[in-house]
């Protein structure tokens, strides 16, 4: 009888498969680097719907093993922020674009609503099998859902950076570092364009603005007044039926993220995958029902992940272990939150028209 975690052997090839194991050194490094790929979208995605990112980054690492569990350790994953709650969370609370969401508590209980949908759609796909799910969602719908979130969510974007003509411009210098490492970054760098990207816009932002005195300076005194260690600020949901209504469908397209992620890794992996799809929705639903309980993002997994699985050939499940126990250290960092909030609007601004085009590209 098979147990219900892969036993993990050493890794004697190149490519190192998921249910192989590198030494502790390499596998530590390599959590590190998955931490780094989700960092910038995962924490760009709550900023720009009112979170606490730290708690963001606490959450996407609690739902990382829970995924983890549910798939048996057999599907190599990162759950992250999920972009395609912004646009009906936005719409059910009302917020304005910057500073905490006020009314967050009303998203929080679609958020758990969506997570709840989503894990009834995993226990139906490990009875009957996930064939229903591609004729009900071809390509064709699935594609349309995608592209209209991104549209939607594009004059958010664009006011992010229309405050002046010094914010429009620090946008612009934002959305041309994320071009320039996307298409010019040396090795493992253009895998990572929202994160060095966003912090070449903070560093131009930082020199324009407390340099030379042409913005609003950073304010880094809540940086130095905030602990190094201490809770991060839960919340708890509460239960709107309009807010719910509108944000539970959005469990549809976390389906077909899900599916796409887990078949692509498949195809890099030359595995079957398909018998672990019904648990993937379900490890992905549960852990966004325990985000939305807490004060998080619902999640989802995360194509930057597996662009750093593709460049590096090493798809080892042990290692996102790793990187799930690195974002809870984040997440109980307040000092690392409060840096986090420094980040100028108009760095989010340009960051989040690169984001919201390339959800509607894809």
């Amino acid at each position: 009888m098979a147990s219900y975690f892969p036993r993990w052997v050493p890794a004697t090839g190149a490519v190192v498969a998921p249910n192989e194991r590198l030494p502790a050194g390499p596998t530590l490094a390599l959590g590190i680097q998955h931490v780094v790929a989700m960092f910038g979208a995962t924490v760009l995605a709550p900023l720009l719907m009112g979170f606490d990112p730290n708690v963001a980054i606490l959450f996407s690492g609690i739902g990382t093993l829970v995924f983890f569990v549910a798939v048996g350790g057999r599907v190599p994953s990162y759950l992250g922020s999920s972009f395609s709650f912004i646009a009906v969370v936005i719409a059910a609370t009302g917020y304005a674009g910057s500073g905490p969401n006020a009314n967050l508590p009303v998203a929080l209980g679609g958020i758990v609503a969506a997570g709840a949908l989503y894990a009834l759609i995993g226990v139906v796909v490990m009875k009957v099998g996930y064939a229903w799910i591609e004729r009900l969602m071809p390509p064709v719908v699935t594609g349309a859902v995608v592209a209209v979130i991104g549209l939607n969510l594009a004059p958010i974007a664009v006011k992010g950076i229309a405050g002046s003509t010094f914010d429009t411009w620090i946008g612009i210098a934002t959305i041309v570092a994320v071009g320039l490492v996307a298409v010019r970054g040396p090795g493992i760098t253009r895998r990572l364009p929202i994160l060095l990207g966003g912090v070449a816009g903070y560093l131009v932002y930082l020199a324009c603005a407390n340099g030379l005195g042409l913005g609003k300076p950073i304010d880094f005194a809540p940086v130095a007044a905030a602990a190094w260690i201490g809770l991060p600020k839960f919340q708890a949901p509460v239960w709107d039926g309009a807010a719910m209504a509108l944000i539970a469908p959005v469990a549809i397209v976390l389906v077909a993220e899900n599916l796409g992620h887990v078949k692509a890794v498949a195809a890099m992996t030359g595995q079957n995958l398909d018998p672990y799809l019904g648990r993937a929705f379900l490890g992905d639903g549960i852990a966004t029902m325990i985000a939305g309980s807490g004060g998080g993002t619902g999640v989802t997994t995360y194509a930057e992940n597996i662009g750093v699985m593709a460049a590096t050939k090493i798809y080892s499940t042990l290692v996102f272990v790793v990187a799930a126990l690195a974002a809870l250290v984040l997440g109980f960092c307040p000092k690392f939150g409060a840096l986090i909030m420094t980040i100028p609007g108009p760095v989010l601004g340009g960051l989040a028209i690169v984001l919201f085009g390339l959800i509607t590209a894809t």
